[in-house]
């Protein structure tokens, strides 16, 4: 009987140490788990989308540069990829306005077209300094590239070509006709230019050109709460087309020497969007 005892007591010892052994397992198992889903779950964004508007300033556009549209997918905390659409106007570096004394008009003289582009385009963001949950500025990097389709819209001015006695003033009723400029037959400062034409005058003559650009930029994001986004972008465009862009013209100068077929500019876009 004794030994009878002492066989079940080693028995059982047996079972029990079995028993802690899995459960040493079981819990090793389930830390090793833990780790793994809390880096995953470090390494997962808290949203999937972002949409972005934004207004743009460059050295090539004036006042107003054009405006944007951005629609990111996060991929992590810190890569995403995103498309987006710009549609700005791009101006020749030697536009000047100039307004006639006598009509009070104001022109640019010498401008043949409107060169308005959109620029789609594909690329990716890193976050390089990550701000605070509640405040702060969160850094990113981005690059993108894409085609340029330049829009060639013919530039209107009207033109006086009322009949005037030699003296100056109109004989019958006044003739004034809105018509391309052209810089063989309106001279720079011809006191018969009267005015601009509205913007669209020439829309149903506009011819595309195809081109490609690349960018690369930072952004400064500044918005407090997690489901709206406001901020900054600025950077570097580089655009390149086949042939020269006909913005401007001269009757002394050859169309091809005094335009251009690559344009770089700096850039400053501001946006807001959300999250979702």
């Amino acid at each position: 009987m004794r030994e009878f005892s002492y066989a079940m007591g080693a028995l059982r010892f047996r079972i029990l140490g079995g028993i802690l052994g899995l459960l040493a397992v079981g819990s090793t198992a389930a830390q090793a788990q833990a780790r793994r889903t809390s880096t995953a779950a470090s390494d997962a964004p808290t949203f999937q989308r972002e949409l972005t508007y934004g207004v743009n300033f460059n050295t090539n556009g004036g006042m107003i540069g054009g405006a944007m549209f951005r629609s990111t997918r996060m991929i992590s905390t810190d890569w995403s990829r995103f498309w987006m659409l710009e549609a700005v106007e791009v101006k020749h570096p030697k536009e000047q306005r100039l307004q006639n004394l006598y009509s009070g008009g104001i022109y640019v003289p010498g401008k043949m077209n409107y060169a308005f582009v959109l620029r789609p385009s594909v690329g990716a963001q890193r976050v390089v300094f990550r701000k605070a949950p509640d405040s702060g500025v969160q850094v990113s990097a981005l690059a993108s590239a894409g085609p340029s389709v330049a829009l060639m819209m013919p530039y209107y001015i009207y033109y006086d070509y009322t009949k005037r006695d030699n003296t100056g003033r109109p004989i019958g009723a006044e003739d004034i006709r809105a018509e391309q400029y052209d810089p063989d037959k309106h001279p720079p400062e011809d006191i018969f230019i009267y005015d601009r034409a509205p913007l669209f005058s020439g829309a149903s003559e506009v011819k595309p050109q195809i081109g490609g650009h690349v960018r690369g930029a930072l952004t400064f994001e500044y918005g407090r709460y997690r489901d709206a986004i406001a901020g900054v972008e600025t950077g570097f465009l580089f655009e390149a087309y086949p042939k020269q862009l006909s913005i401007l013209g001269s009757n002394s100068v050859d169309a091809a020497q005094l335009n251009n077929k690559y344009f770089t500019s700096v850039y400053l876009t501001i946006y807001i969007g959300t999250r979702k």
